[in-house]
Formats: structure tokens, sequence, C-alpha cells
């Protein structure tokens, strides 16, 4: 879809917004869409996101569906996914659940869009003096795709991921989670 690809090459959304407890920048899904909306209406595309509950082991996930599509009728879509937290302070279940959705949201127009979410602060410190933490948390990117993948129900499905996925694929992880669902998926077939 030529669209969506110039909608990607023209699309801006710094991180303008704060986060002071833990004191660094982001941006919102409210904010993809504000820029968005000007863009979607040039190029003559409707976006809808829609969420899903998904309980994946003993957890509830909100599953958040991004779809953008063309005069033509043409679509593309991706999935995020995110996890209600247990509890949070300060609020109702209802602001908790709202709380993963635009999350959820927010990764989903992150994936149909190609925003890149992942820069590092670290990643452009090149001092001698500093070292880079052997462990590190796991993106909250590459958690949403492997959330898509333990909820997927056919080899097909895995294909998209893969496909849709490119900058993962050399991610152990990600190879390591789709293979392991890819192998049960097929085990099931038999």
């Amino acid at each position: 879809m030529k669209e969506l690809n110039e909608i990607q090459a023209k699309l801006s959304v710094p991180k303008t917004l704060k986060n002071l407890y833990g004191g660094y920048m982001y941006r919102s899904a409210e904010k993809i869409l504000e820029a968005l909306k000007p863009l979607l209406n040039e190029s003559k595309c409707t976006l809808t996101i829609n969420d899903d509950i998904v309980l994946i082991g003993e957890r509830y996930y909100i599953k958040a569906t991004a779809t953008i599509r063309n005069e033509k009728g043409e679509t593309e879509t991706t999935t995020a996914f995110a996890r209600e937290a247990l509890s949070k302070k300060g609020m109702d279940e209802a602001q908790i659940t709202g709380s993963a959705s635009s999350y959820a949201r927010k990764y989903a127009l992150n994936g149909l869009f190609c925003i890149d979410d992942t820069k590092d602060p670290d990643a452009l410190n090149t001092s001698a003096e500093y070292t880079q933490p052997t462990q590190q948390p796991i993106d909250p990117n590459l958690e949403a795709v492997i959330a898509n993948i333990k909820v997927a129900t056919t080899v097909a499905e895995l294909t998209q991921i893969w496909n849709e996925c490119t900058h993962w694929q050399s991610n152990k992880q990600f190879v390591s989670a789709l293979t392991s669902k890819k192998n049960e998926l097929k085990s099931k077939e038999k």
C-alpha cells in the first residue's frame, strides 16, 4: 500500500512529554494520532484501532489492533499487547485497563507506522569510562511481538509476524519464541 509508505516517510512524532518520575521523554498514542490525522486526510486513508482482552496463562493482556485502509479498500494491520498491572497505586480497575489499552495502542501505532521507540541515550555514549550493562531489560516492542507470537494459532500467522518484523530477525529471543511456537503448532497438526 503506497499510502502507508508515504505516511511513514512524512510522519514525525517527537518525544515531547516528560515522565516526571523517571525523568525521560516519551510520546503518547494521543500525540501519534494528532500527527497522523492530517497525513491520513491528505492520503484519503482511514485508521481504526480496536482492543480485545486476551487471557495468556493466568494474566490478562490488552491486544490493540491498528488498521489503515485506503480508498481502494486495501488494508494493513498490526497488533500489539500490553499486560494489565495487577494493581497500580492510585488507580481503580478501569484506569488500569485504560492504561494498558493506551500502551498497547501506542505500540500498535509504532509498528504500523514504523515509529522507532527504541533509542537509548546510553547507546549514544561513546566515552571510554562507560560500559554497557551486561543484562538489559526486554524491549517493550519485543515483548509485544513475543506476546503476538504466543497467541498465534497458525503457521501462516507466524510467517506474517516474521515478515513484518525484519528488524527483530537477528534477535535471539524473537527467533527462539517464533521457532518454539512454530514447533508447537506443527506438532498439533500431526
